[in-house]
C-alpha cells in the first residue's frame, strides 16, 4: 500500500513528546534522523544518543488527517507555528530490499568480498561474506569498517580466535571466520545488532564458529585478535576491558576514531599495546583512523 509521510524539523521541541503525538495520530512508524551534519555511527555502551539538530519522520496511512496532526502538535506543544515540515506521498516498495540499491559487491584487500543479498563474484580465490545489515551498522561502505576488513584480510587467521567488540551487523566477526578463524565472539549491546549478527551468521553458515552475546559481561576469556570498531569515547573508556581480552603478544585493531582523537586513544592503551603507525582514510569531509598493534608480552 501507499503511504503519506510527514517530516518535521524538531528544533528545540522534545523528541519524545512529538513522537507520542505522532503515534496517537496514527503513525505506523516514527524515525529520527540527523537534520545537520553530525552522524552517530555507533552509540556508546548504555547510551542512545540523539543529534543536536533532529528531524522526525512519521509514516501514515493515506486516509490519515494530517491537518489534525498539525493542529494537535501546535496545541499540545503550545506553539503558534510548526518548525519546517513537509508532507509527501510515499509509493509502496519492497522496503526490505531498498538498501540493496546503494550496496554492491565490494572487495577488501586481496581476496575478501562483501556481497549484498544473492549477488556473487567470479573469482576462484574470493572469500565472500553475504550480508544484510538490517538495522545494524556495518556493511563495509563506511571507512571505519573498510579499514578493519582490509586489515583482517591481510592477517594470518587460520585457527585463531577473535573478539568483535561492538559487532553491529557482525560483518567483521563473520569475515574473520570465513578467513580462517577457528571461532569468534561477536558482542553488541544493541539488540538489533545481535539480531542482525545472528541472521547474517546463519546466512553465511558460520553459526557453529560464531558466538553472539549482548553484553560485555558475557565475554569470557582472552583472544588472539580483538577488534573494536565503535567510537573513540567508548574505546578510551573501555581500554582496560578491551585490552584485557587480548592474549599476550596478540593483535588489536581499533577504528571509529577521528584523526584528532588518535593521540588520546594511543595514550589510553599505552600500558598494554605497542602500536603500529596509524592508517588514515578520508570520507565525507572527515579523516578516520585505524590503530593496530600487539599486546605487550608479560
Amino acid at each position: 500500500m501507499d503511504w503519506r509521510q510527514f517530516v518535521m524539523d524538531l528544533e528545540n521541541l522534545n523528541p519524545e513528546t512529538v513522537e507520542e503525538i505522532f503515534v496517537r495520530n496514527g503513525a505506523q512508524s516514527v524515525t529520527f534522523t540527523d537534520a545537520g551534519e553530525r552522524p552517530v555511527l555507533e552509540p556508546a555502551p548504555g547510551e542512545t544518543p540523539l543529534w543536536r539538530e533532529m528531524r522526525i519522520t512519521g509514516l501514515f496511512s493515506l486516509d490519515t488527517n494530517l491537518t489534525h496532526l498539525q493542529d494537535d502538535l501546535k496545541a499540545a506543544l503550545e506553539i503558534d507555528a510548526l518548525p519546517a515540515h513537509a508532507v509527501a506521498l510515499l509509493k509502496d516498495r519492497a522496503w526490505e530490499r531498498e538498501w540493496l540499491k546503494d550496496f554492491h559487491p565490494m572487495r577488501f584487500g586481496g581476496r575478501l568480498w562483501i556481497l549484498p543479498g544473492d549477488t556473487s563474484v567470479e573469482n576462484d580465490n574470493a572469500v565472500t561474506v553475504s550480508l544484510d545489515p538490517g538495522l545494524a551498522f556495518g556493511t563495509g561502505t563506511h571507512a571505519t569498517t573498510a579499514l578493519c576488513l582490509e586489515w583482517l584480510d591481510a592477517q594470518e587467521l587460520q585457527g585463531r580466535t577473535m573478539l568483535d567488540y561492538g559487532c553491529g551487523s557482525g560483518v567483521l566477526a563473520i569475515a574473520a571466520v570465513k578467513l580462517g578463524c577457528a571461532n569468534a565472539v561477536a558482542m553488541d549491546i544493541d539488540p538489533q545488532a545481535v539480531t542482525s549478527t545472528l541472521a547474517n551468521a546463519r546466512q553465511n553458515s558460520v553459526g557453529r564458529s560464531l558466538h553472539v552475546v549482548g553484553s560485555p559481561e558475557a565475554i569470557i576469556g582472552q583472544f588472539d585478535i580483538v577488534v573494536a570498531n565503535i567510537l573513540a569515547e567508548p574505546i578510551i573508556e573501555l581500554a582496560g576491558q578491551i585490552a584485557g581480552h587480548l592474549k599476550s603478544g596478540c593483535l588489536l585493531a581499533l577504528s571509529g576514531i577521528l584523526s584528532e582523537q588518535v593521540e588520546e586513544v594511543l595514550t589510553a592503551y599505552a600500558r598494554w599495546i605497542e602500536f603500529d603507525a596509524p592508517v588514515f582514510r578520508e570520507q565525507g569531509g572527515q579523516t578516520w583512523a585505524r590503530l593496530t598493534g600487539r599486546r605487550i608480552e608479560g
